[in-house]
């Protein structure tokens, strides 16, 4: 299950990168910044291992270069944040705290704590973030309802996101011609990782509801 996932996706980005260079691996990476989770670790590594000559010529393109790469990831992982910015910024705590399914997953008391990180800590927050799977992908929606300095976000956004993008950039190029077969070996995990899916779900809910029962008897 999860390789036939791995595998479409690895086909979406191979195509875009293909056909597109640089600009295919900023609107990629901007997909995955506007909370639409299309995982860096699939894109950066295809792009590192198109740096090498011999590989981008069995798929007939142009190499790239692993820098302008990483710079291009950089770049989409900014414009990709606007879009979250804004409308974390547009909908605000308001939205958030008067609509029930989003309250499922973020309470009032997890908001008031992401206000308080960011007054003191917004920007080391969003540097950081961005060198973390998964929490790179959300980062820009609670920096908006923040209202984080927007030019301080940025600077951060693409200070933490250019060592992320070359460093997947440079194991994909390390890999070389190996890289895709890695996805075979997501086969032997499905079950494991299955299980794992399965109870942090359960973990999660539970502890939502109790969030939301405890909130509600405030």
């Amino acid at each position: 299950m999860i390789a036939h996932v791995l595998e479409i996706l690895s086909g979406f980005v191979g195509h875009l990168i293909l056909s597109m260079g640089y600009a295919g691996i900023a609107l990629l990476m901007a997909i995955e910044s506007a909370c639409i989770p299309l995982p860096s670790e699939l894109i950066m590594p295809f792009a590192g291992a198109v740096t090498i000559p011999a590989i981008a010529a069995t798929y007939h393109a142009e190499p790239l270069n692993l820098w302008a790469a990483a710079v291009a990831g950089a770049i989409g992982c900014n414009l990709g944040s606007v879009v979250a910015y804004f409308v974390g910024a547009r909908l605000g705590r308001p939205f958030l705290e008067r609509t029930r399914w989003v309250r499922f997953f973020v309470t009032p008391h997890e908001l008031e704590r992401v206000d308080r990180w960011f007054a003191s800590h917004g920007s080391i927050m969003v540097f950081f973030a961005r060198l973390m799977p998964v929490v790179r992908t959300f980062i820009a929606l609670p920096a908006g309802i923040a209202r984080m300095n927007q030019a301080k976000f940025h600077i951060y956004t693409f200070a933490g996101s250019l060592p992320w993008c070359l460093a997947l950039g440079y194991a994909g190029q390390r890999l070389g011609a190996n890289w895709e077969h890695i996805r075979v070996y997501f086969h032997r995990f499905d079950f494991v990782l299955g299980i794992v899916i399965v109870v942090g779900a359960v973990w999660f809910v539970r502890s939502r509801l109790q969030a939301m029962k405890t909130h509600a008897t405030l």
